[in-house]
């Protein structure tokens, strides 16, 4: 990711000139555009009103979440070089496609492949589509980039793992799947309107220098695939892009006390219902290392935009909210962003605000024992 025009000269090492420019043309775009994406997303969308859970429910749903599992079984497998077209590449590619295969909720795992020019020449990519109910019309959408910086060995000799860039929300979507899979295999049986999807991009970071060519090959690919691909099937005025409800990107995750800030004034409510969450859970005691003093979700902090994979989609009118800390961890593009350097607090408090804020999103109520205290 690359920061925008309105962030810290410390975030934008990676910056182009082009960028505010961008940045200014997206914004008069969207000021211009305001009727056409009332048009775009129908009442359901726009006036989609998510349940709320209660406390027994919340400790059922959350009693299947387990940090130590998540870490040794998919985070580990992720830290390794996986530049487009690497060896790690593909090893992550068939990791996430075992993951999401091996559980009972039937996810439709595709593949979206392709060959994009770059510095160095054409290179593969593949994007990875897991969709809970693909018939379904409606989507929720939680993405993240699973590619990590490509540094050539000659110039360091060292091994880029790219922790938080972007293996652990990688692991945290994957881990998601896992702990909710019999809430989400019931909603799927039950709801035919609303669904889970899961965006694993490639290629996101860009192989020499970010400009508008080197970066976001996975995204853009994936948002003008999507924008041609009719939806429901068969449809002659409607395509997939019309079918997110809510564009959910998770970025640079997983350093101590991440602050997310408010990008998109459309998409305050969500991440006011985020900050309810944490809030509840603290109530609840269901965070640790978690003071009153520490919050994550900050509504009514706006911060400048960052050049991320929500922008292809963003720009072609989907609803984003973006989950990047501001400031960006101090380990961002560096070979400290590795495996010691993770908060494993943080990230569990945020595997489980992020659980109960997709079951909320989807209506999808955990089934609670008889006696809540038998609770696992």
């Amino acid at each position: 990711m690359c920061t925008g025009a309105t962030t810290s000269a410390a975030d934008r090492s990676h910056s182009a000139s082009f960028f505010g420019n961008h940045l200014f043309q997206l914004e008069v775009k969207r000021s211009a555009s305001t009727h056409f994406v009332s048009c775009f997303f129908g009442p359901a969308q726009l006036h989609h009103r998510a349940i709320t859970l209660t406390q027994d429910e919340i400790r059922t749903a959350l009693s299947h979440t387990d940090l130590e599992q998540m870490w040794q079984r998919d985070l580990r497998p992720l830290l390794v070089t996986r530049y487009p077209g690497s060896a790690g590449s593909q090893a992550v590619q068939e990791h996430i496609k075992t993951a999401l295969g091996s559980l009972g909720a039937g996810w439709d795992v595709a593949e979206d492949t392709f060959v994009s020019q770059t510095p160095y020449g054409p290179l593969p990519f593949t994007n990875l589509i897991a969709t809970l109910n693909p018939s379904a019309k409606r989507r929720l959408v939680l993405a993240c980039h699973y590619d990590s910086k490509y540094y050539p060995p000659q110039w360091h000799g060292r091994e880029f793992q790219g922790a938080t860039d972007s293996a652990v929300p990688c692991a945290m979507m994957l881990e998601l799947a896992r702990s909710l899979d019999e809430e989400l295999k019931a909603h799927k049986n039950f709801s035919s309107n609303l669904t889970l999807q899961l965006l694993f991009f490639d290629g996101e970071e860009a192989l020499f220098q970010w400009t508008a060519a080197d970066s976001l090959y996975g995204s853009r690919h994936l948002a003008q695939k999507m924008e041609a691909t009719a939806h429901p099937l068969g449809a002659t005025d409607t395509n997939q892009l019309h079918g997110i409800d809510l564009f959910v990107l998770l970025d640079l995750i997983g350093a101590a006390d991440p602050r997310f800030g408010n990008q998109f004034p459309s998409t305050t409510p969500w991440l006011s219902r985020l900050q309810s969450i944490e809030k509840r859970l603290h109530s609840m005691n269901q965070l640790v290392e978690h003071p009153n003093s520490v919050q994550y979700f900050w509504p009514n902090h706006h911060v400048g935009h960052v050049m991320d994979d929500h922008i292809p989609f963003l720009n072609r009118g989907v609803r984003v909210l973006h989950l990047i800390p501001s400031p960006f961890p101090s380990v961002w593009h560096t070979f400290d962003d590795n495996e010691q350097n993770l908060d494993r607090s943080t990230i569990q408090n945020l595997n489980k605000i992020l659980q109960v804020f997709v079951l909320e999103y989807l209506s999808a109520r955990p089934a609670v024992p008889s006696d809540p205290q038998s609770a696992p």
